[in-house]
C-alpha cells in the first residue's frame, strides 16, 4: 500500500483525532519520564558516595529493565491490546522517578533502575504498537510525528527536572512533581485510546527466536540505537579532546543532534507521505552517515557541529520507519514484532558505546565515528526491508 491510496473518509479520520492526540501526549510522557531522570544521576552519585565505576554499573540496571520487560510486554500487548499495557505501564513508570530520588543505598537504586527501565520498556513497546494501529486506521503515515513529541519531552523533561531543582526544590519534591503531572496525563487520555489495538487473544503469541524479516529490522534498529548511542556518550568527549571545545561547552554537540533529531522527526511524516518509507530511510541514513564522516574526518570545529546536526537530521526517521514496517508485518502479531525490533535497538543503545570505546582504544575516536558511517551506509542499503 501506498500511504493515502486506501485513506478513510474525512468522517471516519475526525474519528480517530481523540486518539491521535492521546497517543502523542503518551510519547511525550515517555519522553519526559526518561529524560527527567539525567539531572538526577549527580545527585544519587553524591548521595550515596559512588565513584564513576560503581555508578556506571548501576546504569546497566536501567537497561537491563527495559531489555527484560519487552519480550514480555509485547506477549502482553499481543494477549491484551495496548491501551491496557500503556494505562498500567504509564502508572507504574510515574511512581519510578520519586523511588529514584529517597533510594537509600546502592542496592535500592539497582532495584529501581531496575524498575525504571522495565516500566519504560513496558510503555514504550505499547505504545509504538498503539501508534502503528492508528497509523493504519487513519491512512496517513504518523509515526515520525508521534516519536517527534518523544524527543520534545526528552528535551522538555531534561530541562524541566533542572529548573525544578535550580529554583531550590529538593529533589524529591521535584521528583513527585513530575510524576504527578506525568500521572494526570496517563489518566486522562488513557480512555481516548483505541480500545483492542493490537489484541489478537484468540491466536496468542509464543515466545520464541526473532527470525526473517522481523529479526533483519532488529538488527538495522541496533544500528540506528548505536548512532544515537555514539552521540549520547562520545560527542562531548570527541569535540573536547580533538575539536579543542573547552570541557563547559562540549555538551553544544549532542544538543544539536538532539534539537535536529526532534525537527527532522517533526516534519518526518510528510517526508514518507511524499517520497515513501524506502526513500526516507535510504536518503536519512546516508545524511547520518555523511554527518558522521564530516565531524570525524575534517579538523574544522564547526565542521563537527555541522556533522552532529546532519546525523540528527538523518537518523531522525529511521526508527519510526523501521517501527512502522515491524508493526505492519503480515501474519505477524504489532507487539511482538516491535518488542523485538525495540529489544535489539536497546541493545545497541547500550552495548554500541562500549564497542565505540573498544575500537577508539584500537585506533582513535575519529576512526570508530567513522566506522558507524559505514554502518549506516549498510543501513541505507538494506532500505527495501521497509516497503510497505
Amino acid at each position: 500500500m501506498q500511504y493515502g491510496d486506501s485513506s478513510p473518509p474525512a468522517g471516519a479520520r475526525s474519528g480517530l483525532a481523540p486518539a491521535i492526540r492521546a497517543t502523542r501526549l503518551v510519547f511525550l510522557v515517555s519522553g519526559i519520564g526518561m529524560a527527567a531522570w539525567a539531572p538526577m544521576v549527580p545527585y544519587a552519585k553524591a548521595r550515596l558516595g559512588l565513584d564513576e565505576a560503581q555508578l556506571g554499573l548501576l546504569l546497566l540496571a536501567f537497561g537491563g529493565g527495559s531489555m527484560a520487560s519487552m519480550p514480555l510486554v509485547g506477549w502482553l500487548t499481543h494477549r491484551f491490546g495496548s491501551r491496557r499495557v500503556i494505562g498500567v505501564g504509564g502508572l507504574l513508570l510515574c511512581l519510578a522517578l520519586p523511588l529514584l530520588a529517597v533510594a537509600p543505598g546502592a542496592a535500592a537504586l539497582a532495584f529501581g533502575l531496575l524498575y525504571f527501565g522495565a516500566a519504560l520498556g513496558a510503555v514504550d513497546v505499547a505504545m509504538n504498537a498503539h501508534a502503528v494501529e492508528v497509523e493504519r486506521r487513519d491512512g496517513r503515515p504518523l509515526m515520525s510525528g508521534f516519536h517527534g513529541l518523544f524527543s520534545i519531552g526528552g528535551l522538555g523533561g531534561a530541562a524541566g527536572m533542572s529548573l525544578l531543582l535550580a529554583l531550590g526544590l529538593p529533589l524529591a519534591t521535584a521528583a513527585v512533581a513530575i510524576s504527578v503531572l506525568l500521572a494526570i496525563v496517563v489518566a486522562s487520555q488513557w480512555p481516548r485510546l483505541l480500545d483492542g489495538a493490537g489484541a489478537t487473544a484468540k491466536h496468542a503469541a509464543v515466545f520464541g527466536m526473532p527470525r526473517g524479516v522481523v529479526l533483519l529490522l532488529g538488527l538495522l534498529c541496533f544500528i540506528s540505537f548505536l548512532a544515537e548511542g555514539a552521540m549520547l556518550d562520545w560527542s562531548a568527549v570527541f569535540l573536547r579532546e580533538f575539536r579543542g571545545f573547552p570541557a563547559a561547552s562540549a555538551g553544544i554537540g549532542y544538543a544539536a543532534f538532539s534539537v535536529a533529531m526532534a525537527l527532522g522527526r517533526l516534519g518526518g511524516d510528510r517526508i514518507v507521505a511524499r517520497h515513501g518509507p524506502v526513500w526516507t530511510v535510504r536518503v536519512g541514513a546516508c545524511i547520518a552517515s555523511a554527518g558522521f564522516l564530516l565531524a570525524s574526518t575534517l579538523a574544522w570545529p564547526g565542521a563537527a557541529l555541522l556533522g552532529f546536526v546532519l546525523v540528527g537530521l538523518g537518523a531522525a526517521n529511521i526508527v519510526p520507519v523501521m517501527f512502522g514496517a515491524a508493526g505492519r508485518l503480515p501474519g505477524t502479531s504489532p507487539g511482538v514484532a516491535i518488542a523485538t525490533v525495540t529489544t535489539l535497538g536497546y541493545a545497541g543503545l547500550l552495548s554500541g558505546p562500549a564497542l565505540i570505546g573498544f575500537l577508539a582504544q584500537a585506533s582513535s575516536l575519529a576512526v570508530a565515528l567513522a566506522a558507524v558511517a559505514g554502518l549506516l551506509l549498510l543501513t541505507a542499503a538494506s532500505a527495501r526491508l521497509v516497503r510497505p
